[in-house]
């Protein structure tokens, strides 16, 4: 698959078909994942692959009740290493760099997921200290983005139309 159609194709999908997803295709996401690029090369990720109903529902409600989070076969929390990326960049490091860098990954998993016929939803809305809670995670590792991962049970459309370059590109100085 062309990365253009995949980038223009993925949508965010929150219906599933009950349908298992092998743990080798779970690795080839986390493995596209992992070929993001990080500041100073630090890859301050950390990926929690939930599978559990018990934990999936718990998600859910941390994620104000987006109950369709239990649905998904498997959920995937990305976790910025704020302590380690700290190490490398200090304060900046912890702040900025880890969020960027996981960010990165995350769209890899993303285009990832749409190109082996998956479909994922990016949840950023949940009460990150429930989930910390749930996860168990240890000090200095946040989580970032909580994304349920699936077969489609539907196809959304493009909802959205994107703003034209010539209201977002500045050259030289904005």
């Amino acid at each position: 698959m062309d990365v253009f159609e995949a980038i223009k194709g993925r949508r965010s999908v929150r219906a599933f078909k009950r349908r298992g997803i092998s743990a080798e295709i779970v690795e080839k996401l986390v493995e596209a994942a992992l070929w993001a690029p990080s500041a100073g090369n630090i890859q301050p990720w950390e990926f929690v692959i939930v599978r559990k109903p018990k934990i999936k529902k718990r998600l859910a409600e941390a994620a104000f009740g987006q109950a369709f989070i239990e649905e998904a076969p498997v959920v995937i929390v990305v976790c910025a290493n704020e302590t380690r990326s700290s190490q490398g960049y200090g304060v900046r490091g912890k702040k900025l760099y880890c969020l960027q860098d996981t960010a990165a990954a995350i769209q890899n998993l993303h285009l990832a997921a749409y190109s082996l016929g998956l479909g994922t939803c990016w949840i950023g809305a949940f009460r990150e200290d429930a989930a910390k809670e749930i996860l168990s995670t240890p000090e200095g590792i946040r989580p970032v983005a909580i994304i349920p991962v699936g077969y489609p049970d539907e196809a959304p459309p493009l909802r959205r139309r994107r703003r034209p370059t010539s209201q977002v590109v500045h050259h030289e100085t904005f």
